[in-house]
């Protein structure tokens, strides 16, 4: 049985990656006019996801800590087609700010459609040091804030019927060393979205939860951190953020982005899980 699941499941993994990357199930007119929450949209991935939205025609309200980056994406919003588009900067620290953010959101459109959270606090890749502050610190960025944000919204979301997208890493999925502090907050984001969904789901509240697990993208933050023990580029960050407002728009569980050997290693992990569980129970 075990055999039979390691040679099935990246054969299986190929045929679903196929399905998931079919482009005939989505029109950029879902977008249109929906109004969307991106944090983390100064620069890389998040400023891309501001552009594609603003092509499609969404109001967008982005965030991040620089005031005059925001500016000039705002700007390029506009010019790029936004039904509307407006930023709010500050750190995500302060748990107020991502709260003020979701209020913002009423104040303009008077609810909200899609809340896509993809900040983070800035880390290091290396052996890990010790520093427990800097793990509590990135956790309060990276993960409760994510929370806090998602509670002050999940009211409006629910009265739209709207959708979470949640970017995470692959390094949420698998322990990789240099990464522990970064790692452990998205192995949270997973526990808690994984759980939160379920519940909304057992509640039959319609609001979609999509995690997007993504390798290396070739944005300037990762190509400074870690271009030096990679041996491949980045993925395209531009293709990058229109998978992730894709995959959030067709309500997927999950993203998986780009999707390479690590993708098929998850799989395999999670075949190796099943495969002792079922062998346990046939004992």
């Amino acid at each position: 049985m075990g055999l039979l699941l390691k040679i099935l499941v990246p054969f299986v993994g190929l045929v679903l990656a196929f399905c998931f990357y079919s482009k005939e199930d989505f029109n950029p007119e879902m977008l249109k006019g929906k109004r969307v929450i991106v944090t983390g949209a100064s620069t890389g991935i998040g400023e891309q996801m501001a552009y594609h939205l603003a092509r499609m025609g969404a109001h967008v309200l982005i965030t991040a800590r620089t005031e005059a980056k925001l500016q000039k994406v705002v700007t390029r919003c506009l010019e790029l087609g936004a039904a509307s588009a407006h930023f709010m900067n500050g750190s995500m620290e302060d748990m107020a700010l991502a709260e003020d953010v979701v209020k913002e959101a009423k104040h303009l459109w008077g609810g909200l459609d899609m809340l896509i959270l993809n900040h983070i606090g800035y880390t290091y890749f290396n052996y890990f040091d010790g520093d427990v502050e800097h793990i509590r610190k990135l956790l309060e960025i990276n993960f409760l804030s994510y929370v806090a944000m998602t509670v002050s919204a999940l009211p409006m979301l629910k009265e739209s019927g709207g959708s979470i997208l949640v970017v995470s890493s692959k390094a949420g999925k698998i322990g990789i060393p240099f990464v522990a502090p970064y790692s452990a907050t998205k192995f949270a984001l997973d526990g808690f979205f994984s759980s939160l969904r379920q519940e909304l789901i057992i509640k039959n509240i319609s609001v979609s939860i999509t995690l997007c697990i993504l390798g290396h993208i070739a944005t300037e933050t990762a190509e400074k951190t870690v271009s030096h023990v990679m041996q491949k580029p980045g993925a395209p960050k531009e293709e990058c953020a229109l998978e992730i407002i894709r995959s959030g728009a067709l309500r997927k569980r999950e993203l998986y982005y780009p999707y390479t050997a690590h993708c098929l290693a998850i799989d395999l992990a999670q075949a190796s899980l099943l495969d002792e569980s079922l062998e346990n129970k046939a004992g």
